[in-house]
């Protein structure tokens, strides 16, 4: 590919990263990893469900952050100090986050790579954290590490209440040590995927409008979250709302749209000034879209792991036999749309690359799949476990 002039800016491709070796520096990990894992499915099966939703958030928090510190004290503020990062166009917002958002489209090609190639929503979130107070760029990660690692509860109240307690809580361990925390500490897509899974797991939860006024922000958080509606749609489809509770929810999916549009932008307008600039600016628009179709699935094994690299293929063989019984195979049905969710956005060739953080809010959809392994499932977890320690130690990667 180097040869060709199609490899421009991957140091290590398939993945956005260069290689290293840590050591001695992946101890706290390590340790953490060690404890979770034998302490992990014991609490699972004793604690009482609510209290295991906010202990497993907490214990999902620990573990992206044990992975990141390996990198130093700084490691989870250090991905968003970048100069491509949305920090590095809030001086553009000022103090007049309306007459920016009116003039975002038409000024896109004077901000940072992440705020040009994304809807205004993220940064705005970024100002907001400025505006109450919270300055800097530690605030803003531990925002993203929180709603990133709360995807855990959430995906597994989801589970829970299309298949059972059981069911979500075999799931849960392996929700909570993912391969794919590593990049939840820190890429502002881990917040894509807290707010996406919360959507899912409030409508679960016949919370209509909660879940559609986070569902609709999806869009505006990124151009590329769109196909990720899918899952929301198979919860729809299998729960069988009555019609009060669409018509609540289309009024929450609504919320951001209006508002925004009201603001001064136009989501249509946006997407065409974002492609143009994407073509101009060459980058990833110039990586090779025939390895990347395969190279990128690739990368989706590395953040779901070995437990659900075993796990797929039977399942899925599971669901195409059930057939009319679908309805009674609830997480083939969730792992299956994020697939298509996946598969859409990587035939279609706008994620030539860079996607171990553009795959997170689809990833950990792919993670309940392991609740049919046998509890406790030590094995395996430990096997996602070294995955990510291996990863980490071998692998520096920007966020």
């Amino acid at each position: 590919m180097r040869r060709a002039g199609l490899a421009t800016e991957d140091a290590l491709p398939p993945l956005h990263a260069k290689a290293r070796l840590l050591t001695w520096q992946m101890a706290p990990a390590v340790g953490y990893a060690a404890v979770a894992v034998g302490v992990l499915p014991v609490v699972v099966r004793n604690m009482r469900w609510r209290v295991l939703l906010a202990v497993s958030w907490v214990m999902a928090v620990g573990w992206a952050v044990a992975l990141a510190v390996s990198d130093g004290p700084g490691a989870l503020a250090r991905p968003l100090d970048a100069p491509t990062e949305y920090p590095a166009g809030l001086a553009a917002v000022g103090d007049h986050p309306l007459r920016w958002l009116r003039s975002f489209t038409d000024e896109l090609y004077a901000y940072p790579t992440h705020v040009r190639g994304h809807p205004p929503l993220p940064t705005l979130v970024f100002w907001a954290l400025d505006a109450i107070g919270l300055h800097g760029t530690l605030w803003a990660a531990l925002l993203i590490i929180g709603v990133g690692a709360s995807s855990a509860a959430a995906i597994a109240v989801t589970v829970r209440v299309l298949a059972g307690e059981r069911v979500a809580r075999r799931a849960l361990p392996f929700l909570v040590l993912s391969p794919l925390s590593l990049w939840i500490a820190t890429s502002m897509d881990a917040f894509f995927l807290g707010v996406g899974a919360w959507g899912v797991a409030f409508l679960a939860m016949r919370r209509p409008l909660a879940g559609g006024v986070l569902l609709g922000a999806l869009p505006y958080l990124s151009y590329g979250l769109l196909p990720l509606l899918a899952v929301p749609s198979v919860v729809l489809w299998m729960t069988r709302p009555p019609v009060r509770f669409w018509i609540v929810m289309a009024v929450g999916l609504a919320v951001i749209p209006t508002a925004l549009t009201l603001g001064g932008f136009w989501w249509l307008d946006g997407i065409r000034a974002t492609l143009d600039t994407y073509l101009v600016s060459g980058g990833s628009a110039r990586r090779s879209y025939a390895y990347f179709l395969g190279a990128d699935i690739a990368v989706l094994g590395i953040l779901t792991g070995p437990a659900v690299a075993c796990v797929l293929p039977p399942l899925l063989r599971r669901g195409i036999t059930a057939r009319r019984k679908l309805r009674e195979e609830p997480v083939v049905l969730l792992t299956a749309a994020a697939i298509v969710a996946v598969l859409s956005l990587d035939v279609a060739g706008v994620t030539k690359g860079e996607v171990e953080r553009i795959w997170l809010p689809f990833a950990a959809w792919l993670l309940p799949a392991a609740s049919v392994l046998r509890a406790p499932a030590r094995g395996w977890l430990t096997a996602q476990v070294v995955t990510a320690l291996l990863v980490q130690a071998l692998v520096l990667s920007e966020w």
